[in-house]
């Protein structure tokens, strides 16, 4: 009797562990580039919290400088990222096919244009030497969205490429010679804490045009929807759980870029995660219309040489349902 219960326990460990093997086996492999910005912490906290293994897929999170990413998606090495609503423009005019499936964020004056604190509104930077990422980044276009609200061009500026945490370091630091630097959260902190190196003049609350979302290759969607689907879930369900369990939320996302869980909460304070409502708000109207002014700029300042043909066929929101 005792060899029959061992057996049989063998026999049910076995089963367990072949189970277990097989649901492995099943796990969709989805290479995901980011960056530092806090408003992708999600995907962090989606890889961290198991969320994203829970629904079937085994996730690798790249930090990729928003300047390579599309080269990452182009050669394979990841098939899906998070960028800004124009950037998904650029990628596919210049011929690097994506689709956004969700919107996952919008700035509310977590990004922006820090200055010295001699230069007190924008009209102020003509002639002055500020730091932003390279064309067909989002700080770029920030720049030359919001120099063109003032009446200024990227050509009325002194502009020397950095990637918004050296730009913020920079800025603080003394260093590079610069009068004003455009940069985001949690860097933008840096510049908030050290007000005698200077202070914000525009950010994304003033000028609301920094969204961010989330897409793949439509190769990865053709062949895998089963695994878009869990990918777009277990963004609702991250959301979730930072509503639900803040503080340890705030903790896994805040580990990522070196935050306390109380300095996290206070860069995402600046921020509004997109939920499912939202989602259908902003694709019902709100992309169109930011689409059709970013790509106009964005055309007019040489990043994208034509007009894309048909704007509505960069994202997919059947996966949203």
């Amino acid at each position: 009797m005792l060899r029959s219960t061992k057996t049989l326990g063998a026999l049910i460990g076995t089963a367990f562990a072949v189970t277990a093997s097989l649901a492995q086996a099943q796990e969709t492999k989805v290479g995901i580039g980011i960056s530092g910005w806090t408003g992708f912490a999600p995907i962090t906290l989606a890889k961290e919290a198991e969320i994203y293994k829970k629904n079937g897929l085994d996730v690798t999170i790249r930090k990729i400088p928003q300047k390579d990413r599309h080269l990452a998606l182009a050669s394979g090495d990841i098939q899906c990222a998070a960028t800004t609503v124009e950037t998904w423009i650029v990628w596919n005019t210049n011929g690097i096919a994506t689709t956004q499936l969700f919107k996952m964020d919008q700035g509310m004056g977590s990004d922006g244009i820090v200055a010295r604190n001699s230069i007190t509104k924008v009209a102020d930077l003509k002639g002055k030497t500020v730091a932003a990422s390279a064309p067909g980044t989002n700080p770029h276009f920030t720049l030359a969205w919001i120099l063109k609200k003032n009446g200024l061009k990227l050509s009325d500026v002194n502009l020397i490429t950095l990637e918004p945490a050296p730009a913020a370091n920079a800025f603080v630091a003394g260093t590079g010679n610069l009068d004003a630097a455009v940069t985001y959260e949690p860097y933008l902190s840096l510049v908030r804490d050290k007000p005698e190196s200077g202070r914000l003049i525009a950010d994304s609350l003033q000028y609301p045009m920094v969204f961010d979302s989330f897409g793949c290759t439509p190769k990865f969607i053709k062949e895998n929807p089963k695994a878009v689907k869990a990918l777009v879930e277990s963004y609702f369900q991250a959301l979730d759980m930072i509503a639900k369990e803040k503080t340890k939320a705030f903790t896994i996302m805040g580990a990522d870029v070196k935050q306390t869980a109380e300095q996290f909460e206070k860069s995402q304070s600046m921020i509004k995660w997109a939920d499912r409502e939202a989602n259908k708000k902003f694709f019902n109207g709100e992309i169109q219309a930011f689409n059709k002014e970013a790509a106009a700029l964005l055309l007019e300042i040489g990043v994208i040489k034509t007009m894309p043909t048909n704007m509505d066929s960069l994202f997919d929101t059947s996966f949203l349902n």
